[in-house]
């Protein structure tokens, strides 16, 4: 074969056959190279969806309170002194005829008590809804006048509480100190069918206060920091479990000097709540 021929033959050659002659480096590299771009595309991307999905499905931890419904009572209000004509008209509580409210009492340089039950009682909403409770007051200010404590016992039991407990101070005389709770006895009424439940919410309020405040039991009512009666509104005709405590005496210089600390006033919040989380359960 001819040298022409033979460099023909070549060419045709390299033309069927490119890896033979070089070229396939050259297409090799061109076929592979948005490969190899797909493969860092596919690296580079976010978590897969199926990972998403599987961290987005798995469940939050229950909050300790989920499906609860706790009613705090704040006593008094702040526009009460003002309406004496609203807050003196008598109510029936089953047992006798009472004043619809009172106008509470006050620390001997003017703290009032309807004061300072509304700061504890907003204070315990925040804590109780972190917890997971859905929490409703029966009154919305202190500014306004009542509600009767006919009404405030009614709400409790429209919200089907699981828990209901009605915050207070107490005017006792200045020599005497420390908190109580007052629970409810059996009148032949509505309250009857909770008196045992109520006692229970009373004993764990009780020691949760005790432990988280520091506050003595109460040196002039009740025995061992528990007070059973049967003239209040409020407990006799609740439907669902409740209690009033008197967090202290605001007469008493030691004990007012405490009601006034706001940092005192969430220990209180923080221990009430922390109360009515261990009877929830």
């Amino acid at each position: 074969m001819t040298s022409r021929a033979l460099a023909v033959t070549f060419l045709a050659l390299c033309g069927l056959g490119a890896s033979a002659c070089g070229g396939a480096a050259s297409s090799s590299a061109a076929d592979t190279a948005p490969q190899r771009a797909e493969t860092r595309s596919v690296a580079a991307r976010p978590a897969s969806s199926s990972a998403r999905v599987a961290t987005a499905g798995t469940p939050s931890p229950a909050k300790p309170l989920s499906g609860k419904v706790i009613v705090i009572d704040p006593g008094h209000n702040g526009g009460n002194y003002r309406h004496p004509d609203v807050v003196n008209k008598k109510v029936n509580v089953l047992t006798q005829w009472k004043p619809c409210d009172t106008t509470g009492t006050s620390t001997n340089d003017g703290y009032s008590e309807a004061a300072f039950t509304w700061d504890v009682a907003n204070r315990m909403v925040k804590l109780l809804r972190a917890k997971g409770a859905t929490v409703k007051l029966t009154r919305d200010s202190n500014s306004g006048v009542g509600p009767c404590i006919t009404q405030r016992a009614g709400i409790g039991n429209r919200a089907h509480a699981n828990a209901a407990v009605s915050i207070h101070a107490d005017g006792a005389p200045a020599s005497g100190r420390g908190f109580h709770i007052i629970m409810p006895k059996k009148i032949n009424g509505p309250v009857d069918p909770v008196v045992g439940s109520s006692k229970k919410l009373g004993l764990a309020l009780r020691e949760a206060y005790k432990s988280g405040t520091g506050m003595p039991y109460s040196t002039y009512l009740g025995k061992d920091a528990l007070d059973f009666r049967s003239d209040l509104g409020g407990l006799n005709l609740s439907t669902v479990p409740k209690v009033f405590i008197e967090t202290g005496n605001m007469r008493n210089p030691t004990d007012a000097a405490k009601l006034k600390d706001p940092a005192f006033r969430q220990r209180i919040a923080v221990s009430l709540a922390e109360g009515l989380q261990k009877y929830l359960g």
